[in-house]
């Protein structure tokens, strides 16, 4: 299902650590049982078996006597993954210290600030908010221009009621971004109004449609947003398909966009389908489920709905869903909305 928008958010800003690491212990990398160990825990997340892969790099971290920068990473992304925060703040502070750049530094310093941002969870614990604060000011300390630790203390800022801190911290990473960024708009938005950052956002989306238009899901300009993930070998996604028709139908003319993104491998088949089913809205095609990932989904078909504000308001997996009822509301909301503050452009501009 899909992670909170904070997570989707992560996975659009966090950089991966490429770094060397410091000097190790004599050979641990030629040694047998570091690599059995590493090659364990891979396969052990191949096979979904997370518990197991997790020991395995327990093990190898002994083993390299916590040196190896990627054994590091993995541990702590897989902590993360698992909810585990309170470890993965230990392995992040572990990551710091064999950092041997600043830009290094700063992201290991920023992993230690998510996973305490998470750990404070939807309850807004003080204590981690706080400490998750502490985490992003110390990453900017070391890289001022680190995009990911303004604005995810803007976000942190922002629940713990620092209204102006929270803008300033999104201006300052604007001034970080390209406004061809993906994620320019929303962080512009929250610089505007920081309380919208603490409500639940889908992940920053910004393809090219089939038919060559550009499509930015922070660009609807006020209007309401369904994504179906679907593919064309799929029998539920065949199903749903002539209710999805006539939700295009019936609500032609309204503040509604509708994408499909579909699973397909083969383009011609995907493309055939499209067009001898009068599949009119925007359509695209995710050949390597980057953005389904994302989204965390796993199976289709698979629907999301976000409101004007750009706020994920419902997630329905399965067929039978109540879409055509949610989007109703919705629509309705959209109507009687005041004009936003902000300029966006509209879908395939």
């Amino acid at each position: 299902m899909l992670r909170s928008a904070s997570c989707l958010l992560i996975l659009v800003f966090v950089a991966t650590l490429t770094s060397p690491a410091q000097a190790p212990s004599p050979d641990y990398k030629t040694n047998p049982k570091f690599i059995a160990a590493t090659k364990e825990a891979r396969e052990s997340l191949n096979r979904r078996m997370y518990v197991f892969a997790e020991d395995a790099y327990k093990k190898a971290n002994k083993i390299a006597e916590g040196q190896d920068a990627a054994t590091l990473k993995s541990l702590y992304d897989l902590q993360n993954d698992l909810g585990k925060f309170k470890d993965a703040v230990a392995t992040a502070m572990q990551m710091e210290a064999v950092a041997t750049s600043p830009s290094a530094k700063a992201t290991a310093q920023v992993n230690r600030g998510i996973s305490l941002y998470r750990q404070a969870g939807e309850k807004n614990k003080g204590d981690s908010l706080q400490a998750a604060d502490a985490a992003f000011k110390a990453a900017l300390e070391t890289d001022p221009k680190n995009a990911t630790a303004h604005f995810l203390d803007g976000k942190i800022l922002a629940r713990l009621g620092q209204t102006d801190a929270a803008a300033q911290q999104f201006k300052e990473c604007l001034s970080c971004i390209s406004p061809n960024d993906p994620s320019y708009l929303r962080t512009q938005r929250f610089a505007e109004n920081p309380a919208l950052s603490t409500a639940k956002f889908a992940p920053p989306v910004q393809v090219v449609a089939l038919d060559g238009t550009k499509f930015n899901l922070d660009a609807m300009g006020g209007r309401v947003v369904l994504i179906d993930f679907w593919a064309t070998w799929c029998g539920p996604c065949k199903e749903e398909l002539p209710h999805l028709k006539k939700i295009a139908k019936e609500f032609a003319g309204q503040p509604l966009v509708i994408i499909s993104i579909s699973w397909d491998a083969d383009e011609t088949k995907w493309k055939d389908f499209i067009s001898k089913n009068d599949m009119t809205w925007v359509q695209y095609r995710d050949a390597n489920h980057q953005l389904s990932k994302n989204f965390g989904v796993e199976a289709i078909p698979h629907y999301f709905t976000i409101d004007a504000d750009g706020v994920l308001t419902a997630e329905m997996l399965g067929s039978g869903s109540d879409v055509e009822g949610k989007l109703k509301k919705l629509i309705a909301k959209a109507k009687a909305r005041p004009a936003t503050t902000t300029a966006v452009a509209a879908a395939g501009n």
